[in-house]
């Protein structure tokens, strides 16, 4: 038995908490923007203690010319931490029973918070295989959530929340950051948001407005606008509309990826350190 001094709960307990109390986070999100209720709700869900970052690093989110952009931002943010944990296994996949992308993709921990972490989770990686991880997510076409939520540490039981970042790779059918999003309040909306570096457009000539990506969008963030798809303000960037249009007419769109690296490093250093010594330069 390990050393509950030392560490967190171990993976067995942890999946037991969160069974039990995935309905409650459930309802929270959902009751969120409701009168009286939300001014309950809403201070679980305020920054700095929920926020997310999402990058689109699946290959079909991108066209050729942008293809290695995001990953390669999430790569080089991986490459500048020390201390890295790579969870054996995506839980919020595994509790839901997600037949379309592996459960076996795990979240990432970054920073010294992960002392804690239970080895029954997972285990400790160098920088080579936390990006080859990136790189399997990817194929699997997962979306990267950079993410500093408060829900995390008490999960695992890990006591240096400023020294703590996790990435998550997400799908659209189980990951708790990007379901029930569609009537969310103002905390909920300014805790999760896209880098300023990545746009989306529609070719409305070649939009047919079938509505799809309108339909899967899980912030609610696309319309019909005059028969065709439009992307919204309250957009996050995740790309996932660009696999779904059947007629290519969505596009996604990265400024520089210097620059796109050096807003994820300064958002990053807004909420934490998850640096041994200097952090990169933003």
């Amino acid at each position: 038995m390990m050393n509950f001094l030392k560490y967190g709960p171990p993976r067995k307990m942890v999946k037991a908490m969160l069974m039990l109390s995935w309905p409650l986070m459930i309802a929270a999100k959902k009751l969120n923007n409701y009168p009286i209720v939300k001014w309950v709700i809403n201070p679980f869900f305020a920054y700095p203690w929920n926020e997310v970052t999402m990058l689109p690093i699946s290959e079909a989110a991108v066209p050729p010319e942008s293809i290695i952009l995001p990953r390669r931002v999430v790569e080089r943010f991986v490459a500048e931490v020390d201390d890295l944990f790579i969870l054996d296994e995506c839980i919020c996949r595994s509790k839901e029973g997600c037949n379309e992308h592996p459960t076996d993709i795990g979240c990432m921990a970054l920073g010294p918070g992960i002392a804690r972490m239970h080895p029954s989770h997972g285990r400790t990686v160098t920088k080579e295989e936390a990006i080859a991880h990136v790189q399997k997510a990817a194929k699997a076409g997962l979306v990267a959530s950079v993410a500093h939520v408060w829900i995390d540490p008490v999960a695992f039981g890990l006591t240096r929340f400023h020294n703590l970042m996790f990435i998550c790779f997400c799908c659209d059918c189980c990951c708790l950051y990007r379901t029930y999003m569609t009537d969310r309040g103002p905390n909920l909306e300014r805790g999760l948001q896209k880098l300023p570096g990545i746009s989306v457009t529609v070719d409305a000539a070649k939009c047919t407005g079938c509505g799809m990506c309108v339909d899967r969008c899980f912030a609610a963030a696309m319309t019909m606008n005059g028969g065709a798809a439009a992307p919204g303000e309250s957009c996050k960037g995740c790309g996932r509309c660009v696999e779904l249009c059947p007629e290519g007419a969505v596009t996604l769109r990265i400024e520089n990826e210097n620059k796109l690296y050096r807003q994820l490093i300064g958002r990053v250093k807004e909420v934490a350190d998850i640096w041994q010594g200097a952090p990169p330069r933003a």
